[in-house]
């Protein structure tokens, strides 16, 4: 059975912790979880966001999460719907949350006992990986039995953009090594957000850039993959939904992220890596 447009991540906003969205990159239902149901926390401040200012006295419990993520999953099984995966992202940074851990226990559990086909993903900025209990904890997690799949957010490939794109004092450097390290040892899906700032596409130097920090991430995987290292895909994606600071941020034309694209594919295929490894995949 197709799936319909589910749009409801205002939802997130209202203190919930488990809300079930269309989504795009899944191609299906995505069951959400928001660690965050009081406020907005994140170590970046992307301008793009689209989780708008808020304050709820919703707290977050691991037993309501396990309620709430097995009725979403019911509710979709008497409707027909395949859960395509269960993805934690919600109000901000889930790495920045004390109940990740138990989170994602709970959840895989949840997963297979009542929707063994569905992917467990978590959306990262990666800042979480500078402290090292958070990195182990999700080296391990990509492990089985819960074989978690990362999406990590690379936006930019120079300062500059950087400081456009995610606003944070986190050096960047510092970042994108971490990045790298972690990648060398785990699987990941790398996602790339691409839409104008105050009216400017990123500049052509951003882009050379950003192309040689995922080329040079999609090296190191192969190299390692006898560690366990996979760079599974890159998501390249752009603004579809109303943030805030709009129009700060806005997106830009569907040719322009092909055309990225195309050009990514290129710098990979010049690089010795074999085509379509890894798959470049554009979501306007």
């Amino acid at each position: 059975m197709s799936v319909g447009p589910i749009e409801n991540h205002r939802r997130r906003e209202k203190g919930v912790l488990v809300y079930p969205v269309y989504s795009r990159r899944t191609g299906g239902l995505s069951v959400g979880i928001n660690l965050f149901p009081e406020k907005k926390i994140c170590s970046f401040d992307c301008p793009y966001c689209e989780v708008f200012p808020f304050r709820t006295e919703a707290p977050f419990s691991v037993n309501q999460m396990e309620d709430d993520l097995g009725a979403a999953i019911i509710d979709a099984n008497e409707r027909g719907i395949p859960v395509k995966d269960i993805c934690f992202s919600g109000n901000g940074e889930p790495t920045m949350s004390d109940d990740l851990g138990p989170a994602l226990e709970i959840a895989g559990r949840v997963r297979d006992q009542m929707a063994a086909e569905a992917a467990l993903v978590l959306i990262t900025n990666g800042t979480g990986l500078l402290q090292g209990d958070t990195f182990n904890l999700l080296k391990d997690a990509t492990k089985p039995p819960l074989s978690l799949d990362i999406w990590l957010k690379l936006d930019a490939g120079t300062l500059e953009w950087y400081e456009k794109m995610s606003r944070s004092d986190i050096p960047f450097e510092t970042l994108i090594e971490k990045i790298r390290v972690f990648a060398s040892g785990s699987p990941i899906t790398l996602q790339t957000m691409l839409c104008a700032i105050d009216g400017e596409a990123p500049p052509k130097e951003e882009a050379l850039a950003l192309e040689n920090y995922i080329t040079r991430i999609a090296l190191d995987t192969r190299e390692h993959a006898s560690k366990g290292a996979l760079l599974r895909k890159v998501q390249i994606y752009g603004k579809a939904r109303p943030a805030p600071e709009d129009p700060k941020a806005s997106a830009l034309p569907a040719e322009y992220l092909e055309e990225r694209a195309a050009s990514l594919r290129r710098a990979l295929e010049e690089a010795g890596l074999p085509q379509g490894a890894p798959p470049v995949e554009v979501y306007p």
